[in-house]
């Protein structure tokens, strides 16, 4: 025995060691993007991320930046730490294999009989499983970078192992150790992500088979629902509970006595920990059943369970709870002072302190939301705003069981001889009134109440999976074709009865199988176990990002024709095959698994369960709709990770077939050698699209929108995606580049919360100079607000709008102006309107505002003034087409006319700042931002600085590895690149334009050193056209010749892999199709127009293409057959001298 565990632990070691080299070797230097950056900082700086945050990463992840010499470091040490775990995870998962083997080839042996070849097979499945998932391709994705599913997949792997050690020691006392050092490590997994939960279903059922030793199918469903409702229990009791309760000791002692903010918190806190401790207490004396019961009684009260909607149902639970502890359980406890049922108590006492113990791990989140951090997302400073951020209330509600579908009508009620649509108030908000002058007196008031949609009763349906009207089309496109249903349903606005057709029960399973199991599980799956068609994020189509196994005669129906791929995909380093090899090695497993009779079929079912629960429950309760902005299957992870401790079995699988052969000691030997190579046979295919060692691209692109600033003037950057605010953050708090800027996430100043931050200074950035008051813009007090409104009809019907009721008045009564000299000035709009004490006038009374521009202060400004062009008196913002202006927009205009321009505002380039205000012709280009400048800045034609853009790029700006044609770029990565390398392109063209062709070749050839990468230079959006045209015009006709060849050779050799496809793929495609058609006959037109040598044959080949493909979009009906005629006119009837 003692040999088998120091083999085993060893061996566990090992693969611990293997994994975390592999890790260490391939983790990137620094930031990643989407949320990794805000991790890190919220780590470095102990600083408030998105909901619903992960306080006990940020406290590990504090520990280890404190190791950091220099600032720069933090990002690589907490990536390391995520490497570390990860291969913590491993180690973990080496152990569960070789448990589990052991058991089956054992019996219910400890290993001391094991015979030498036994145990060389159990470690060889623990190495084949735990091999395989190191590097499977989620798994290994995030073990890379510093996000919390690293950190989140090492809780799976020890919470499943805690529980099979707790099954070994079941029959002792000392066994309980281990449920509650697994109700503790599942409170500590809270505050990383919520999936470590889905682990207690295992659990439970795992508690059965080991406790009743002859388990039913009825008791095993029994099992399995009362673990279900345990999940339910903690996720729905305890974590929204613990706040509520809290929520009321505060209302009781702010309120009622005027005591300070989060006072009754702390006291709640102190009587729920006594309470607590006082139940394992009475746990331990075993002797007093009364007030046992009521210790448990009290532990769960505090905790909220019953705490559930309205207060009526409260009480109600709560008195059942209240008559089975006080009157059955002590009956129970005094009738049986011996039995289990004390035991039962101690263990669940124990567990629920331990659970809370490691829960309080959110008041790292209270704390420092209090403390007011420069990031502090949502601002949970208090039990309230604690318990939304907690349940992610600005991400909206899901409808799971019954619902609207996209087609559902909102419902509509009358008031005040209005129609409107209607919503169910739920429960109130209280917020702290603290926007008023009185400071003194501290209190919280209902700012409103939370409201649900409500839609036509006839048109919600049970399981709505299509239930978002914004991918209305997006839904029907996957289906194909839509069955539908026919309701009928009373239209208020129209009085009369309508009938509308929604999807049906048949529609809504047929988009839950083919799209959240087929396209966002199951295509994840096969990328892991079986191949992956390469890294670009699939949206469907038969392009991009599907399964692929290698073999040509299942690719091709699969995906299409292989070998016609085009150059770029089958060199996409996302390209990995591995044979469906692991596939099968997990198969075998199972059927190995499920031939050890009654403990295999145990032990399958437990295994089963985590594979559904981490993946099939994670597609129901996520009811995700289609166009997601990135590939999900991170959130998969502990799902694949179920299915490598069978690829582990599948070891004993093949030895099992093998010894039908050979002798047992070969067989085993065999079997451990094809369970070895399979996992290096991964790692030879996802070696180079996992390694990230050198990519610096998310650091510097950070930076470079921060330099791309002007130095003087704390300027303001309005950014608004996940990948244009983070890594900046980053930059600014954790690295200190430019403290002096502030960057403002428009989206998140949605929020009042988010405007009360952006008021305070931060570093040595002054706070944003708002004009409008606090009491105005909180949440609840114009949120939206409507522009020019309807407020009438003439005697022909004709609605008359606020603006021109106001100008009638102002013409017929020169003498009174009663919203100002100029109605349409903003700071008049803002004190006539916005902040008037009848919330019914708060609205835009115009469709365009006028900004005064002290022209002094532009000139001063240090922005691009153009020859010739006159600086006008008034900037005038347009918003016809707009019906309302969300907080955003509001406070976007605000500072705009407060800044008046003595603070440099930007906006970041891959931004479209039209979601908020049509100001683009308004913004002039300095590097990756656009400052907004007061002016028409497209009638000035002077949409770039050239002076200033030209010297960021090649003075100041870094190009995180890109020069090294090798790097490995993502899909993200390279997205982020294309829109550097269209900037250096568009400034190279404008200096030509300018006649300053020494400045445009000199930023083309550092465009073309610095970005050398394959993928984005034959990217289609890769500018390569017009690189190659740009240097054609710059005489240099061999490099010209040779970039534009590059993008123009991709492009049709996508063409041709385009029409190899199968009609019904082609007619799927054929949109994608056209527009490389479009691309190609552009980019022909443009080159012979600069004169470029384009060969005949290069026009021939083109015309052939645009022909067959318009035959074959015939054939298959497609819509865009006759624009094919389009792109070809230009290039019939060349002449050949016109060709050189």
């Amino acid at each position: 025995m003692r040999s088998y565990r120091t083999i085993n632990r060893v061996c566990g070691w090992v693969s611990f060691i293997l994994a975390a080299i592999v890790y260490t070797l391939t983790v990137e230097p620094s930031a990643s993007f989407w949320d990794c950056p805000e991790f890190i900082l919220s780590a470095a700086k102990l600083e408030v991320g998105h909901p619903p945050g992960a306080p006990f990463f940020m406290l590990t992840g504090n520990v280890i930046s404190q190791l950091a010499g220099d600032p720069a470091q933090i990002a690589l040490l907490i990536n390391i730490m995520n490497a570390l775990l990860s291969a913590g995870c491993i180690l973990f998962l080496f152990w569960t294999i070789t448990h589990l083997t052991r058991q089956l080839i054992a019996g219910n042996g400890d290993g001391e009989n094991l015979r030498p070849e036994q145990i060389f097979l159990v470690m060889g499945c623990g190495f084949a499983g735990a091999l395989i998932y190191t590097f499977s391709d989620t798994f290994w994705f995030s073990a890379v970078e510093g996000e919390v599913y690293a950190f989140s997949s090492f809780f799976t792997a020890v919470a499943f192992w805690l529980m099979l050690r707790w099954e070994e020691e079941a029959d002792s006392p000392r066994s309980d150790r281990w449920l509650i050092l697994l109700a503790y490590l599942i409170g500590l997994s809270i505050g990383v992500h919520l999936l470590n939960l889905l682990c207690i279903p295992a659990a439970g059922l795992l508690f059965y088979y080991r406790k009743w030793k002859q388990p039913t199918l009825k008791g095993t469903l029994l099992a399995l629902f009362l673990s279900c409702l345990l999940v339910a229990f903690v996720l729905y009791g305890i974590v929204p509970g613990v706040m509520k309760v809290a929520g009321q000791f505060e209302l009781a002692l702010v309120n009622s006595l005027h005591a300070a903010y989060n006072s009754g918190m702390l006291l709640y806190v102190l009587l729920l920990m006594g309470v607590l401790i006082w139940s394992c207490a009475e746990s331990i004396r075993s002797s007093h059943p009364m007030r046992m019961s009521l210790a448990f009684l009290l532990s769960l009260l505090l905790l909220g369970i019953t705490m559930q909607g309205s207060t009526l149902f409260t009480v109600l639970l709560s008195a059942i709870l209240a008559f089975g502890c006080l009157f059955l359980l002590r009956r129970y406890l005094r009738q049986h002072p011996e039995g289990a049922a004390w035991r039962i108590l101690h263990v669940l006492s124990f567990s629920l302190l331990m659970m809370t113990v490691s829960y309080s791990s959110y008041a790292v989140i209270l704390i420092r939301s209090a403390a007011n951090t420069p990031m502090d997302q949502q601002s949970p400073e208090d039990p309230f705003t604690l318990k939304d951020y907690l349940g992610r209330e600005q991400y909206g509600d899901t409808p799971l069981l019954y619902g609207p579908t996209f087609a559902s009508p909102r419902a509509l009620k009358e008031k005040d001889g209005y129609l409107s649509y209607d919503y169910q108030e739920t429960e109130p908000q209280y917020r702290r009134k603290d926007w008023t002058a009185d400071s003194t007196r501290h209190e919280y008031v209902v700012t409103g109440h939370k409201l649900k949609p409500l839609y036509q009763p006839e048109t919600c349906v049970w399981f709505p999976r299509m239930y978002n009207d914004q991918y209305a089309d997006a839904y029907k496109s996957w289906l194909g074709t839509m069955q539908g249903k026919t309701v009928t349903y009373y239209d208020k606005a129209s009085g009369k009865m309508t009938s509308i057709e929604i999807p049906s029960a048949w529609d809504n399973l047929r988009y839950f199988l083919t799209y959240q199991v087929n396209f966002m599980y199951i295509r994840y799956f096969m990328w892991n176990f079986v191949g992956r068609q390469d890294d670009v994020q699939g949206n469907g189509l038969p392009d991009h990002g599907n399964w692929i196994t290698g073999f040509s005669f299942i690719d091709r129906y699969l995906t299409g024709d292989p070998e016609t791929l085009p150059d770029s995909q089958k060199h996409n380093k996302g390209h990995n095959v591995y044979y469906g090899l692991p596939l099968l090695l997990g198969l075998l497993g199972i059927c190995w698994q499920l031939r050890k009779g009654q403990k295999g079929n145990q032990q399958f079912n437990i295994v089963l369960l985590l594979f559904l629960m981490t993946g099939l429950a994670i597609i129901l309760y996520l009811n995700q709709a289609p166009t997601q902005p990135r590939e999900r299957d991170y959130a998969y992870a502990g799902s694949f990770y179920a299915f490598t401790i069978w690829t582990g079995m599948g070891v004993a699988g093949i030895a099992a077939l093998l010894k039908r052969k050979l002798k047992p000691a070969a067989a085993v030997l065999l079997a451990g050698i094809v369970g070895i190579l399979i996992p290096l046979q991964m790692a030879s295919q996802t070696w180079d699209d996992h390694d990230r060692s050198g990519r610096m691209v998310c650091h510097d692109m950070g930076q470079n929108y921060l330099y791309t600033l002007q130095e003087k003037g704390n300027p303001v950057l309005f950014v608004n995606g996940d990948n244009e605010t983070f890594p900046l953050w980053y930059s600014t708090e954790v690295e200190n580049i430019r403290t002096d800027t502030r960057v403002c996430n428009l989206m998140y100043l949605s929020g009042g919360w988010y405007a009360d931050q952006m008021k305070r200074p931060a570093y040595s950035s002054p706070g944003l100079p708002f004009s409008i008051p606090r009491a105005y813009y909180r949440d609840g007090v114009n949120d939206a607000v409507s522009v020019n409104p309807v407020v009438g009809q003439d005697e022909n019907g004709t609605a008359i709008r606020l603006k021109e009721q106001i100008e009638t008045f102002y013409r017929e009564h020169p003498d009174e102006k009663p919203f100002g000299e100029d109605p349409w000035e903003w700071k008049n709009i803002v004190r006539h309107w916005l902040t008037s004490d009848k919330a019914d006038l708060h609205c835009i009374p115009t469709d365009e505002i006028h900004i005064p521009v002290d022209k002094e202060a532009v000139r001063r400004s240090g922005m691009l003034i153009p020859e010739g062009t006159e600086i006008p008196d008034t900037m005038i913002i347009r918003l016809k087409g707009r019906g309302y202006l969300t907080r955003s927009s509001l406070m976007l205009i605000d500072l705009i006319s407060s800044c008046n321009w003595e603070r440099p505002l930007y906006v970041a380039s891959t931004m479209r700042i039209e979601e908020y205000l049509d100001i683009s012709r308004n913004l002039v280009q300095e590097g990756l931002a656009q400052r907004i400048v007061p002016y028409d800045a497209v009638a000035a034609g002077a949409t770039i600085d050239t002076d200033k853009t030209y010297r960021n790029l090649m003075e100041k700006f870094r190009y995180g590895g890109l020069d090294d044609p090798d790097l490995y770029l993502d899909e993200t990565n390279i997205r982020m690149v294309l829109s550097l390398r269209r900037i250096m392109t568009e400034t190279a063209e404008r200096l030509y334009q300018q006649g300053d062709t020494l400045r445009a070749r000199r930023l083309l050839d550092r465009c073309c050193q610095e970005i050398r990468n394959p993928a984005v230079q034959t990217d289609k959006y890769g500018y390569s056209d017009r690189i190659g045209i740009l240097y054609q015009l710059l005489g240099e006709t061999s490099l010209g010749i040779r970039h534009w060849m590059d993008w123009y050779t991709d492009r049709t050799q996508y063409a041709d892999w385009y029409l190899t496809l199968s009609p019904e793929r082609l007619l799927a495609c054929d949109e994608e199709l056209v527009r490389i058609l479009y691309a190609q006959s552009d980019g022909l037109q443009n080159a012979l127009r600069c004169g470029m040598p384009v060969e005949e044959k290069t026009i021939t080949r083109y015309l052939h293409t645009a022909q067959t493909a318009r035959l074959r979009l015939q054939q298959c009906g497609s819509r865009y057959t006759r624009l094919i005629d389009e792109l070809t006119a230009p290039f019939n009837g060349t002449e050949g001298d016109t060709i050189h």
